[in-house]
């Protein structure tokens, strides 16, 4: 069984933030009330033309770009003819001869070791109809009719479970910093087909596809079911079909849809009422001036700067965090540790997003300074932090404000030695190496203190005291 190696090819579609649709001024909208969002081009009635969205190849070049694709800088669209309850045209326009990207990759890190996955390549399309299935009957929604999307065809390039994850990964990250997709899978705006085979030689096996998986880590267990029902296939003397299968979440295992017919043919021929145009390189280059710090390059800038990895993966993982981080001249350690501690906590008591707040880029950068010169330590910073959030109220004054209300040395010593008196048995125990005593008399220290007390000034000032015992 362990002979066998496995080869891994995914296609995602991802529908792209445009506010209307591909070919028609129809609205692009997820959640609204079922079939509104739809006019006679989405039907392409007699008598209608369809119309090109420019953003959206303007999306579908940013995305090329950012997966380091050679553009294609021809703009042909093509008819795929098929009849299906989910296409109401008969026909679905996408680009079959002249993808907008190819030759890409992106890179991944699996165990840490780096490897490049090939992009075949990147078009764009039109999506379908949203099918619900319900016992007898099924319910098509044509709001997701004409929908912009990107299909994103890699290389058959992955071998396990894991890289294709990371794969995955990889993607969301790139398209969500980009602004091409909100890549939301539970939302079905980033779908995936996975590519699998099996074989003991170099030569690929035969490959099936599972359709539709709704999850990045289902992508994971359908890669490692369908090799499994496909190694055991084998070893049982039976021959694997090219089939189209999907991922059965509860039963962890995949299920026969269809078998592939040999050489389907969509009758592909050019959408005749599209004609083909040429990227200019002055729109190429616009375009590439104004794209995104890509996440890897954000993730070296911090990196150097000192943050420790963990706290850098859970920035790239926040952009809204990142994007305010980004640019910042300041000691960035401190700040990445204020943004994802306090910060991150106000604004998910309060529900709100950095930008609605008061805590403009130069505030902060003032109150980033202040701790890192030790003009003010991080209790303070505890105490101003919702006024800061708040009111445009000046930072300087609210930190004197504090720095007034705050416990002298002097006060906070006698604290210490008063509860130190009070302790004797707290005090023999930190004699005897027992850590829990000194947490003990820390939390003593902030109740008596009502969390006004610093607690580096605090734990040093036990810890001085606790020696002259």
């Amino acid at each position: 069984m362990n002979d066998y190696k496995t080869t891994i090819g995914i296609e995602v579609h991802c529908e792209l933030k445009t506010n209307s649709k591909m070919f028609s001024d129809s609205i692009n909208n997820y959640g609204g009330v079922a079939n509104v969002n739809i006019n006679e081009v989405d039907f392409a009635l007699p008598g209608t033309l369809p119309c090109m969205n420019e953003y959206g190849i303007e999306l579908g070049l940013k995305a090329a770009l950012a997966l380091n694709c050679e553009i294609n800088k021809k703009v042909v669209f093509d008819r795929k003819n098929y009849f299906y309850p989910d296409l109401p045209k008969g026909y679905q326009i996408t680009q079959a001869r002249n993808p907008i990207g190819v030759n890409g990759y992106v890179e991944i890190e699996v165990d840490g070791v780096k490897k490049k996955i090939g992009i075949h390549d990147i078009h764009i399309e039109e999506d379908t109809c949203k099918s619900t299935h319900a016992e007898t009957k099924s319910y098509l929604d044509f709001n997701r009719n004409g929908v912009p999307l990107i299909e994103i065809v890699s290389e058959p390039d992955m071998s396990n479970e894991k890289e294709a994850m990371a794969y995955l990964e990889k993607l969301r990250e790139l398209l969500l910093y980009t602004n091409v997709s909100d890549c939301k899978m539970e939302e079905g705006s980033m779908r995936c087909d996975v590519n699998v085979s099996v074989s003991k030689t170099d030569k690929l096996g035969t490959r099936t596809e599972t359709k539709n998986i709704g999850s990045i880590s289902s992508v994971g267990r359908a890669i490692l079911a369908e090799a499994k029902r496909q190694i055991e296939e084998l070893e049982a003397g039976r021959e694997i079909l090219e089939e189209t299968r999907r991922f059965d979440e509860k039963k962890d295992c995949t299920i026969l849809m269809r078998v592939k017919e040999t050489g389907n043919d969509y009758r592909y021929f050019p959408e005749p009422n599209l004609p083909p145009y040429t990227l200019e390189d002055s729109f190429i280059n616009r375009v590439k001036e104004n794209m995104e710090v890509l996440p890897d390059v954000r993730r070296k800038t911090y990196l150097d700067a000192g943050i420790h990895p963990v706290n850098v993966e859970k920035i790239i993982a926040n952009k809204e965090i990142s994007d305010y981080l980004l640019g910042l001249n300041c000691n960035l350690v401190i700040a990445s540790n204020l943004l994802l501690g306090e910060i991150s906590a106000y604004l998910n008591k309060t529900e709100k997003k950095l930008e609605e707040t008061k805590l403009s880029k130069e505030k902060f950068t003032v109150l980033v300074n202040k701790l890192d010169s030790k003009e003010i330590n991080n209790q303070i910073f505890k105490e101003i932090v919702d006024t800061l959030m708040e009111t445009e109220e000046d930072i300087n004054k609210l930190v004197e404000n504090q720095k007034a209300n705050a416990l002298s040395e002097t006060d906070l010593t006698n604290i210490v030695e008063k509860l130190i008196l009070e302790n004797p048995e707290s005090v023999e125990d930190y004699k005897q190496g027992k850590d829990r005593a000194i947490k003990y008399l820390m939390g003593q220290i902030m109740k008596e203190t009502r969390g006004k007390a610093d607690p580096a000034l605090a734990n040093q000032l036990l810890l001085q005291k606790l020696s002259e015992q």
